[in-house]
């Protein structure tokens, strides 16, 4: 079976064990991925790694080193057909870290191609709003709405997992085509971006859309995205997504069949990109693409930081958005309010406690007690990994 995932084309070998009328359910279920392009894919035979019955071999042309080869089994097809789709995925996301961003969302198109990526975690309903969803609209995804630069969406229709009743039991994985779920148009763009909330229990909820503050939206969709971190300034491209889509709204709702009629209005939120000057962001001191500034402790660079002094690790990138500032480390986003921000960006060289209080002061003044609330800070900021202490 031959297929196109994200762009990169995969070559599933089925063993012997799996029937051919197996092997046609899964060319039906991934039929919209389905590519007729054979490449110069090459592979060897070699010993499955699995005593499990129904097993498969994955190829695909990596960029990663020791990559390109997906050996899968499992007791049953059932099992077997849900790895398939699981491990492609993930081996596709990996295969496009860093140069698009791929919000964990499922992704519906009205008939002019503008796209709403409804982000949510696993579990949470993507998949039960997608086969709702795209009765109407065109079905984009149920798992990975995937964004270029220039805010196209690379349609991603694989096949939906939907849970079996006995429990522990393998998803089904069953084709857009046999849910009756529409064809996306030709070159999607993405047009709005909301979280999804399903709202359980108590009395029914009628879907209700509310915007989310770019602070609240960004700590949202970061642990949802996959890759982000291997995106060029990543927090400043996602807010730049943002801008380009209006920003983020919140759809929280109690059934899935009620929020075709609501999400209307959704495909005409984007607007235009923001001007600069009108932009709720901007980029952090000393984060890429930020304006360097000078020491403001006034000294050298150093090889080491003086005992007593402090001096920020390496992020990934930052953003100020109005009094909060988001740092991305490699392991984590965190939020610093208060004087938090001053001292992060004060300590982009090593720096002096007395440097600190000196640019609080300029900033915003000595409260009584700020020694203790200044050594709070700090340590806490330690404790988090974001700053080093000599």
């Amino acid at each position: 079976m031959n297929i196109d995932v994200l762009e990169t084309h995969f070559v599933v070998r089925w063993a012997s064990a799996v029937t051919p009328d197996q092997q046609e359910s899964m060319a039906q279920a991934w039929r919209r991925c389905l590519t007729d392009k054979q490449g110069s894919l090459m592979w060897e035979t070699t010993h499955h790694p699995f005593s499990m019955h129904f097993t498969a071999s994955v190829f695909f042309r990596s960029r990663i080193p020791n990559g390109g080869v997906l050996h899968l089994g499992s007791d049953t097809f059932e099992g077997l057909a849900e790895a398939v789709t699981s491990e492609v995925t993930v081996a596709a996301i990996l295969e496009r870290a860093g140069e698009l961003t791929m919000l964990h969302a499922c992704g519906v198109a009205d008939s002019d191609g503008a796209v709403v990526a409804l982000v949510a975690k696993s579990g949470t309903g993507k998949t039960t709003a997608s086969s709702q969803l795209a009765r109407t609209f065109g079905y984009i995804t149920d798992e990975t709405v995937a964004i270029r630069p220039d805010g196209s969406v690379v349609p991603y229709p694989k096949p939906l997992s939907v849970k079996q009743t006995t429990p522990g039991a393998a998803k089904l994985q069953v084709g857009p085509d046999e849910l009756g779920l529409r064809v996306a148009p030709d070159n999607p763009r993405i047009a709005a971006i909301a979280l999804l909330d399903r709202v359980s229990g108590g009395n029914h909820q009628w879907p209700v859309i509310e915007p989310v503050p770019l602070v609240e939206a960004v700590l949202a969709l970061i642990p949802d995205t996959s890759s982000q971190a291997e995106v060029v300034q990543p927090l400043q491209s996602l807010c730049r997504l943002i801008d380009s889509v209006g920003g983020v709204f919140r759809v929280s709702y109690s059934e899935a069949a009620d929020l075709t009629d609501s999400l209307a209005p959704l495909f005409l939120a984007a607007s235009v990109e923001l001007p600069e000057a009108g932009r709720e962001w901007s980029p952090a001191m000393g984060a890429p693409g930020a304006e360097q500034p000078t020491d403001p402790a006034g000294a050298e660079p150093l090889d080491s930081i003086p005992a007593g002094w402090l001096q920020r690790t390496d992020a990934v990138d930052a953003v100020e958005i109005g009094g909060d500032l988001l740092v991305l480390t490699e392991t984590e986003l965190t939020r610093l309010s208060g004087i938090g921000p001053i001292i992060w960006q004060t300590a982009q060289g090593p720096v002096s406690m007395e440097t600190l209080v000196g640019r609080i002061e300029a900033l915003h003044g000595l409260t009584e007690g700020y020694e203790a609330l200044l050594d709070a800070a700090v340590d806490g900021l330690v404790s988090q990994g974001l700053l080093l202490r000599g």
